[in-house]
């Protein structure tokens, strides 16, 4: 369940899918598709903890490293998701140098960090070795989502243990003054997440961002490594409603699919 950092390892851009909606089935789906990591959005998603540990367990079905975008940077619940089994946590809202100290000390073992010991389910999904290879195995990630991240981005950076960044972009965008959406038709937005990338890869840290299938390639294309390309509840609801679309407007073509 490495596939996040051996795909970083082979200089390759890894796609993941957020994970809003609570419940095992959702997750096996996403767990069976291939992707290379599978985020449980614990902050804006529906999931509280039971849901997550549940959640975690059935990612195993896949190869998607598992990873939880925590409510807050707090150690608490950032060492109770790496306990249940997450190989990565998305901190959101990282402004300074001193919140991503924060993130990365919560995510390791002393000496680096102060993570509390007790993996009760990491160790027994992660094998026995777990312990010793913790910190080399967890990925800490800062999301870089307002102008005052983006102003501190150097010092961010370069904090040990800060493996990759993820942008927000609709909390970037009403940060700047704009809509909260991908606003990549305005150059201050796209001037940004350019300078976002380019800072990250050079400071040998790995750019990640969320986004979707439509706008990947544009991204790895602006040096994105992490790319989020689909979330459940939006292929929901889009699936949904083009399908009803379909039904009412179109020419009602069967599929073959039974209820």
């Amino acid at each position: 369940m490495d596939q996040l950092r051996d795909t970083w390892a082979r200089q390759e851009t890894a796609h993941g899918c957020w994970v809003s909606l609570p419940g095992p089935h959702t997750t096996e789906l996403v767990a069976r598709a291939g992707f290379d990591y599978a985020c449980i959005d614990m902050q804006h998603g529906l999931a509280d903890y039971a849901d997550a540990i549940a959640m975690l367990q059935v990612l195993e079905l896949g190869n998607a490293t598992p990873v939880v975008r925590v409510p807050w940077n707090e150690p608490g619940i950032i060492g109770r998701m790496l306990d249940g089994g997450a190989l990565g946590v998305i901190v959101p809202m990282v402004n300074s140098v001193a919140d991503a100290e924060a993130a990365a000390h919560a995510c390791r073992y002393p000496p680096r960090g102060g993570r509390s010991h007790g993996p009760i389910r990491a160790a027994a999904q992660h094998g026995p070795d777990y312990v010793p290879r913790a910190n080399d195995r967890v990925v800490c990630i800062p999301m870089i989502e307002t102008v005052e991240a983006v102003e501190r981005l150097d010092g961010i950076l370069a904090v040990d243990g800060v493996d990759a960044i993820y942008v927000g972009p609709a909390d970037l965008s009403l940060s700047l003054g704009l809509e909260p959406k991908n606003n990549d038709d305005v150059a201050r937005f796209t001037e940004t997440l350019e300078h976002i990338a380019t800072t990250a890869t050079n400071a040998g840290v790995v750019p990640g961002i969320h986004a979707n299938a439509s706008l990947a390639g544009r991204r790895r294309e602006q040096g994105y490594r992490m790319v989020t390309v689909a979330t459940d509840a939006v292929a929901l609801r889009t699936t949904l409603a083009r399908e009803l679309h379909e039904a009412v407007e179109g020419d009602g073509a069967a599929d073959g699919s039974v209820s």
